[in-house]
């Protein structure tokens, strides 16, 4: 019997950075190219452009029964305020990736991997303008 495979992941950041489009793509990827399950919530404020904004993606092997994070296994910052709000909700040896210009990591926990990403720079220049997520999830 197969051992039940959960993975938790959370973006956040500001919107208009592309945080839900990630989120989306990450998860439609893993359930139509790995045959597996996605589930997606998401959180944003009331503003089109600027205000907090969150993705919570869950991927399994099986049906997924909650679809909320508990502890990401990945977490994804692209603003300082996302880093410091959901930073603490890391599993132990989980991996952070953030955007490189906007977000500075004060705490490390033992056996994080952290990633620093340019994805402002590379939307900037790239194909992915104006949607910064997607250098994150390349």
């Amino acid at each position: 019997m197969l051992q039940r495979r959960l993975t938790e992941i959370r973006i956040a950041g500001f919107g208009g950075q592309g945080v839900i489009f990630a989120a989306a793509v990450i998860g439609k990827a893993a359930a139509i190219f790995q045959g597996g399950y996605a589930a997606m919530t998401q959180s944003f404020g009331p503003e089109a452009r600027g205000g907090s904004s969150s993705a919570q993606v869950i991927l399994s092997t099986e049906p997924i029964l909650y679809p909320y994070v508990a502890e990401a296994d990945i977490l994804v910052v692209m603003s300082q305020e996302a880093c410091t709000r959901f930073a603490p909700q890391v599993k132990p040896g989980g991996i952070l990736i953030t955007e490189q210009e906007l977000v500075r990591v004060d705490k490390i926990a033992p056996g994080e991997r952290i990633y620093a990403v340019p994805a402002t720079r590379i939307a900037e220049t790239g194909e992915a303008e104006g949607v910064l997520g997607s250098p994150a999830i390349n």
